[in-house]
């Protein structure tokens, strides 16, 4: 049995149950005697327990039993929940978290213990039930049978009975300087999964040299058909103590005998000739062992992280594909059977009926595909009133996240990187937005303050807000800030609106906190969540009023992989303008041209825009002939509107983004490039970066 194929299952399915675990702790440290969440709180705890036990995650799973005993006992009204309890119970889900990573990473959970965790979570226990842990009274109930041990009773390996090729397989090992153990193990009565148990003891061994032997056999090691206990033969070049060692790290063992095989008539069935094969393997083992020790110094490569690239979808939505497939393979037999028959007007009458019907489907089918790939944002969301419950007892602050809009939908390749800038702008409104209790009672505010999470859709765009009621942004300790960096000229901060200078913070190592803390400061790494935002194809503003509270607002594309765009001409050039950029197109006459600090702008019903000559941006030859009037594609990032001049518009189409990949040295401005119908290639604009 090979886990190594379920450990994408294993990871995803991880993530869910101690995602379960924060959400229901943080429940419970509210509602101590919530009967249904100390439930939920166990199942997750057990299954996780298992899951990692069945994979030969030993450390994890020892953590999640000593977890899994304190709800137990709180289950059964022997213990009560106490703040210590909670704390420690968090502890335990940042340890379990750790060792997914590691897991992840190199397909290993590491060589943490977390030794002090379990100690924490057994004193609770024992202080708070009067009791000793599961542990100790298996250990207890298991003294008794030490006096049955020494008569031999549970050293079962002594009655094996040994077949002639056996016989001869130990005494060829034995002359190659081998040793021959025989090996009974015990496990723990309650283990759920014997087999599963039996299989990692297996392995244990294996790594030590080759089982000759198991009773029952391992047919009926497989099926379960064993009680807790059952007897291998090892061929080794390994010391006992490190094989005894090996079996009994595995979880749930509770004894491990192990002795030289003795063979005696009695424990022989007495056949004949040696088994030649035997001879062989066990010669093939030792040359493989000296192998080995020769190869020893060499490292095995370290494993390659794990990705969990999944995504669960509805049955409804794939039943939906599945017919507009086939809608679409009529589509494309109805275009065979055109090209096969009939006369030339005909043809074309029903070429143009197949086209519009294909164009249909390809559409829904679009349609259909993005909503496969779309995610609730909620996967991202969740950890993270854990985390301002964790900052608020760092900070010995009040505060309480509120969060809405989960359910709303993002690309699943959007919602893998959203998480980061969302953790850091969450940080900042803890840290450095938040006011301490004393100071917003003074300033009349509620003692608690309070951070808004909210997402919802606006067209095709998913807009994500970050809000806090606290001190807000200091406009003019920003300016100063900027100012003696030379980051702005005094001429411009006379200029500047508030709106302006709060953009400053999105600058490079642009930081106005007077002690950078190691949680956040205002300002550092808002460039990285500025850039990693703008590499989604989306736009970070901040809003700020002094003493009343901040507001960033994130805005997302709905997905990244197909886009409806208006294509133009600049020049002889083809160009994409995604169309949710895009507010008006107008026609400007050369006389509306204004200037405004020898910049050119056009006044459009009350709003001053300034024009972008994309034919000069883009080093691009201009046409010879001019056209009587400028068209003027109106696009807007935020509250901020620009005016793209381009040459002539060709007209609404539906794109699929290709990346630039990272050969070519990208400008900011181009944001891919799409294949046209006609097998030209054109660069799609970003609009963001122009503005």
């Amino acid at each position: 049995m090979d886990v190594s194929q379920y450990l994408e299952i294993f990871i995803e399915e991880t993530k869910e149950h101690l995602q379960a675990l924060n959400e229901h702790i943080l429940i419970l440290e509210k509602e101590a005697d919530n009967i249904d969440t100390i439930n939920e709180i166990f199942r997750a705890a057990h299954s996780l327990k298992g899951m990692a036990g069945t994979m030969g995650f030993m450390r994890m799973q020892r953590l999640t039993h000593d977890m899994e005993n304190v709800f137990s006992e709180i289950r059964n009204g022997n213990m009560i929940v106490t703040d210590n309890l909670i704390d420690v119970l968090f502890k335990g889900i940042d340890a379990l978290e750790s060792y997914l990573s590691n897991i992840q990473e190199t397909a290993s959970e590491g060589t943490e213990d977390n030794d002090e965790i379990i100690e924490e979570l057994n004193e609770i226990l024992k202080s708070g039930t009067g009791k000793d842990s599961d542990d100790k009274k298996l250990m207890q109930e298991e003294e008794p049978h030490k006096e049955k041990d020494e008569s031999g009773i549970k050293e079962k390996y002594k009655e094996l009975v040994y077949a002639s090729h056996e016989i001869h397989a130990i005494e060829a090992a034995r002359q190659s300087g081998m040793s021959a153990y025989a090996i009974t193990v015990y496990i723990n009565e309650k283990c759920m999964l014997k087999s599963a148990r039996a299989f990692l003891i297996f392995k244990a061994a294996e790594e030590h040299g080759e089982i000759i032997k198991s009773n029952p056999d391992s047919q009926d090691i497989e099926n379960e058909e064993f009680d807790d206990n059952f007897s291998i033969v090892l061929l080794t070049k390994s010391k006992m103590e490190d094989v005894k060692k090996s079996i009994g790290n595995v979880s749930e063992v509770t004894e491990v005998y192990i002795g030289d095989v003795e063979i005696d008539e009695q424990h022989s069935d007495k056949k004949p000739e040696p088994a030649k094969e035997a001879v062989e393997a066990v010669s093939d083992l030792s040359t493989k062992n000296k192998q080995e020790e020769k190869n020893q110094p060499k490292k095995q490569a370290a494993a390659k992280p794990v990705v969990n690239r999944s995504v669960r979808v509805d049955i409804e939505k794939l039943d939906i594909l599945m017919n507009l497939v086939s809608e679409l393979i009529i589509a494309k037999n109805g275009l065979v059977s055109i090209g096969a028959h009939g006369s030339e007007g005909r043809k074309n009458d029903s070429f143009n009926e197949q086209i519009e019907y294909l164009e249909s489907i390809t559409t829904n089918l679009h349609e259909s595909v993005m909503k496969v790939r779309m995610v609730p944002i909620e996967s991202v969301v969740n950890r993270f009133p854990r985390m301002i419950r964790d900052l608020a007892k760092k900070l010995n602050k009040k505060m309480e996240l509120y969060m809405s809009g989960e359910d709303t939908e993002l690309d699943r390749t959007v919602i893998d990187e959203i998480g980061d800038p969302l953790m850091h702008l969450l940080r900042n409104a803890a840290d450095h937005g938040i006011e301490s209790g004393e100071v917003r009672v003074k300033k009349g505010k509620p003692e608690q303050g309070t951070i808004l999470l909210d997402a919802y859709q606006d067209g095709n765009n998913v807009v994500i807000e970050v809000k806090d009621d606290g001190a807000g942004i200091d406009v003019e300790k920003v300016k100063n800030k900027a100012l003696s960096k030379g980051v702005i000229t005094p001429e411009q901060a006379e200029t500047m609106a508030e709106n302006e200078i709060v953009d400053l913070l999105f600058r490079p190592s642009f930081s106005t906190a007077e002690v950078v803390s190691d949680i956040s400061g205002r300002g550092v790494g808002l460039d990285v969540v500025k850039s990693k935002i703008e590499a989604l194809g989306g736009d970070i503003e901040a809003r700020s009023v002094l003493g009343e509270g901040s507001n960033f607002i994130i805005r997302l594309p709905l997905t990244l992989a197909i886009i409806q765009a208006l294509m133009v001409e600049i020049g002889k050039e083809k160009y994409a303008i995604p169309l949710g950029s895009i507010q008006t197109i107008e026609d400007v006459d050369y006389n509306d041209i204004k200037y405004v600090q020898s910049k050119e702008v056009i006044n459009l019903r009350g709003s001053v825009i300034p024009l972008v000559r994309l034919e000069e941006v883009l080093d691009v030859e201009p046409l010879e002939e001019k056209n009587d009037s400028l068209t003027v594609v109106i696009v807007s990032k935020g509250d901020k509107q620009a005016g793209m001049v381009v040459d002539n518009l060709i007209g609404q189409q539906e794109i699929v983004i290709k990346p630039l990949g990272k050969y070519i040295n990208n400008s900011k401005m181009i944001g891919g490039a799409t294949i046209l119908g006609d097998g030209e290639v054109a660069l799609i604009l970003d609009v963001n970066a122009m503005v």
